[in-house]
């Protein structure tokens, strides 16, 4: 029983490795490269999310220092890692989606086990 309220209080955390999974799963059973891509996105923001919920203290407040009190803080620095975490998942997302486009402009589709094909035949 005190398992379980454990991991009621941390859901948080059980959505992340849920959410990382399910993105796992996508990229290796999937062979569309624009699923492929779309799972790495899914992953990456499971990776945020695990990140952002480390520096989350239940009941803490901003990290703004007043004299005199006593106060409960969240951790700053995760969420601030976190964005440029996104920045640099757009920027991998922009490249990766490009080379998806590059891809189907010479073999003509996006799957990789067709141009796996095609490029035994050539």
């Amino acid at each position: 029983m005190e398992t379980l309220t454990k991991i009621i209080q941390n859901y948080y955390y059980m959505i992340a490795i849920l959410l990382f999974i399910i993105g796992m799963h996508t990229m290796l059973t999937h062979s569309n490269l624009i699923k492929k891509v779309i799972a790495m996105n899914i992953m990456d923001a499971s990776v945020f999310l695990l990140f952002v919920a480390i520096g989350y203290t239940h009941g803490g407040q901003a990290p703004i220092i007043e004299e005199g009190k006593d106060i409960l803080f969240v951790n700053p620095l995760p969420g601030a890692l976190m964005l440029t975490g996104i920045v640099v998942a757009v920027s991998i997302t922009a490249y990766a989606l490009s080379l998806v486009v590059k891809i189907y402009r010479y073999y003509g589709t996006v799957d990789y086990d067709e141009i796996c094909l095609i490029r035994s035949q050539e």
